[in-house]
């Protein structure tokens, strides 16, 4: 090859570093910016609306389609658990293990869900969404290795995202259990309820899994991994701290 043909090839390949590196800064601007948008309100990630509240205290009997679309809303705007969602699926590249990981994660949270709003279970909101904040700390340092590097050992992640949707169900089921619920038609509107949190699931993974799926053609995605999960780790640090200032607090 000759000296002009190198320095062709080098300076196409200083540029295309250049350009995934910019892609990959891009991203990480791009999530840190949502981080700082989002984390105020995650602190209430399950926090309800008035005009929800003026719902769920009047009603009345069974109310299929509202309480599909108060489930659908609650899981959209429930941040902790789109964080959990996209450090379990960050490097899950077959739609199988998406498939497997998310149903793991759906069994749990719909059985405290059902089960804690359905017995009247009481736990202690801030305590539950403190765990709910350790559970997506968890899935950062997984995903980078930690246990393996410090401890010599890799929890079974299957049954960590099960035992986790559990806690996350009862954070769902924290919120609700604030209403006096019209005992008749409950069961019914439970399961509505479930289904449209489902449904709110449904949407935002093909959001994650889209925008995922788009930086993975980049080699920035695998440069900035670590970065990506430290900052994972540092939100869920964030939102146990809060939380658990407000169990102390209150």
């Amino acid at each position: 090859m000759s000296p002009k043909n190198k320095l062709i090839t080098s300076t196409s390949q200083i540029t295309q570093l250049s350009n995934t590196t910019d892609i990959g800064r891009k991203v990480l601007i791009g999530l840190a910016s949502i981080l700082v948008i989002l984390l105020p309100g995650a602190a209430f990630a399950h926090g309800v609306d008035e005009g929800t509240q003026q719902f769920l205290a009047n009603n009345e009997g069974v109310a299929i389609l509202p309480f599909l679309y108060i489930g659908a809303k609650h899981m959209i705007t429930g941040y902790d658990h789109l964080l959990f969602l996209v450090g379990v699926i960050f490097f899950l590249y077959r739609p199988k293990d998406v498939l497997i990981y998310v149903s793991f994660f759906t069994l749990g949270h719909s059985l405290t869900l059902l089960f804690g709003v359905y017995q009247d279970i009481q736990v202690n909101a801030y305590l539950i969404d403190a765990i709910i904040g350790l559970s997506i700390v968890y899935k950062g340092f997984d995903n980078l290795g930690g246990f393996q590097r410090l401890f010599g050992f890799q929890p079974n992640t299957m049954a960590a995202v099960l035992i986790f949707g559990l806690f996350h169900g009862f954070g769902l089921a924290t919120k609700l259990q604030d209403f006096e619920f019209d005992r008749e038609g409950l069961l019914q509107n439970l399961l509505a309820f479930n289904v449209g949190v489902e449904i709110g699931q449904f949407l935002a993974l093909i959001f994650i899994v889209i925008a995922l799926t788009f930086w993975r053609r980049y080699a920035s995605y695998l440069q900035f991994a670590a970065t990506t999960n430290l900052a994972l780790m540092s939100a869920g640090f964030l939102l146990t701290m809060y939380q658990l200032a407000g169990y102390v607090i209150y």
